[in-house]
């Protein structure tokens, strides 16, 4: 038995994970037509619950079923499903462990076949392969509506058997999109300043601990940077987090980037000077940001990003920068990688993410052509996603899946799951009426 990884960690709210592992929040398109929870969700997170992980956080749960991430994701808004939500519930704390619900609002990075007009802080589009419609800014009602539906949703999770709650800054999102000035033009109380743009986070973040009381988990996912010239930067990210201190929150996810500048994939990719970096780390890309952020922080740190071997993580809890190891990819193909890894029957994860390309060299991950590198990308970021649908099916991973393959699978399940949901969204108005 791994002793560090397996060692218990209580959260300030009083709750105490039951070790140092993590399922990282990764979408999982498995919702249906209504954009509910399915007998897939309940699968998929039955097998992950038996995994090892001390705790599971969800893909992101939408706030408002207009602007979707992508057609499978779970929303609630006025679309029913709370038995759903507790089957997903149950069979996703089976061994024992935690389970979070990620709420989000996807924002301006809502691609065009499920979201008519995106909504953001300001009217900047996702430069992005055409995918993305030009935003329309909300209004400061639709802020406070938003910031209601964020405690709202949290609400509905505590009372359908979801341990805790995440509300999800990061990753280009719409939290995320006002934290940054690049995309966060706004001249009024939620823009300009860093505390004008960070105030539509800090308060959904104050109206969730206010909803679900004092003893349950709130955890935020933080961007430690955009990696974006004119972006949220990592002295901006140190200030949040110093407000963040005073909210309540049990747990932080550092993370960094946004579909434009996609660091969470561990990509090569441009600092916030605009400048190319020259080399990536191979893990752990995050754990250089969460030192600094650790000398500002009061609450545990969880990072994710890259990790693949049982040296780097003894390695970023021996730092004391970290205290909870993220796992996503790995846990695609490898339900149970974590239970190996506290057994001590494994010390490593597939790395598909090397194999999973056109070739090496030119035609690989890092080509020097953009268009390359783009058609890798979609084909491993496909890869997963397939997985995960192959085990919401009660399937096992296709490991052999090509690129172009899981491209063409991924780009037909969610052309259909568009199609599916548009009835629905044009139904019933998007309202924040949810049980209370």
């Amino acid at each position: 038995m791994d002793s560090m990884l397996s060692s218990e960690l209580r959260l300030p709210c009083g709750v105490t994970l039951p070790n140092r592992l993590a399922k990282a929040p990764m979408t999982e398109g498995l919702a249906d037509e209504r954009l509910r929870a399915t007998d897939k969700h309940v699968r998929l997170y039955r097998r992950w619950s038996q995994g090892g992980c001390g705790l599971l956080i969800t893909g992101n749960v939408q706030i408002d079923r207009r602007v979707l991430e992508r057609p499978g994701n779970v929303a609630i808004d006025n679309n029913g499903g709370e038995d759903a939500l507790r089957a997903w519930a149950e069979a996703g704390t089976e061994a024992g462990n935690q389970l979070w619900m990620q709420i989000s609002h996807a924002g301006r990075q809502s691609p065009f076949y499920v979201t008519s007009k995106p909504l953001a802080p300001s009217p900047i589009g996702v430069k992005l392969a055409g995918s993305f419609k030009t935003p329309r800014a909300v209004t400061g009602d639709e802020i406070r509506d938003f910031i209601g539906r964020f405690a709202s949703v949290a609400k509905v999770a505590q009372q359908t058997g979801f341990t805790g709650v995440q509300v999800h800054g990061a990753h280009g999102y719409m939290l995320s999109s006002f934290l940054s000035p690049y995309t966060n033009r706004r001249d009024d109380e939620w823009g300009g300043s860093l505390e004008n743009r960070a105030r539509f986070l800090l308060e959904s973040v104050r109206a969730v601990r206010q909803a679900v009381g004092p003893d349950y988990p709130v955890s935020v996912k933080l961007n430690s940077s955009d990696f974006q010239k004119g972006g949220f930067s990592n002295e901006d990210c140190l200030q949040v987090v110093e407000w963040l201190n005073e909210t309540g929150v049990d747990l932080l996810e550092i993370s960094g980037g946004n579909y434009e500048q996609v660091a969470l994939w561990g990509l090569e990719q441009e600092d916030e000077s605009g400048k190319r970096a020259s080399t990536r780390k191979r893990e752990a890309y995050f754990m250089d940001y969460a030192a600094a952020i650790r000398r500002v922080a009061k609450m545990p740190l969880m990072v994710t990003g890259g990790f693949r071997t049982r040296g780097a993580m003894h390695e970023a809890i021996n730092s004391g920068d970290c205290d909870v190891i993220g796992l996503g990819r790995p846990l695609c193909t490898h339900t149970d990688f974590a239970k190996q890894l506290l057994e001590g029957t494994v010390d490593e994860a597939p790395r598909f993410e090397d194999t999973v390309q056109m070739g090496e060299g030119y035609w690989g991950a890092h080509s020097p052509k953009n268009l390359i590198r783009t058609i890798n990308t979609m084909g491993q970021q496909g890869f997963y996603y397939v997985q995960l649908l192959r085990l919401g099916r009660g399937e096992e991973p296709d490991l052999k899946l090509g690129t172009l393959s899981a491209i063409r699978q991924n780009l037909s399940n969610e052309i259909r799951a568009g199609m599916r949901i548009k009835a629905f969204q044009k139904e019933v108005p998007s309202t924040a009426a949810v049980p209370a």
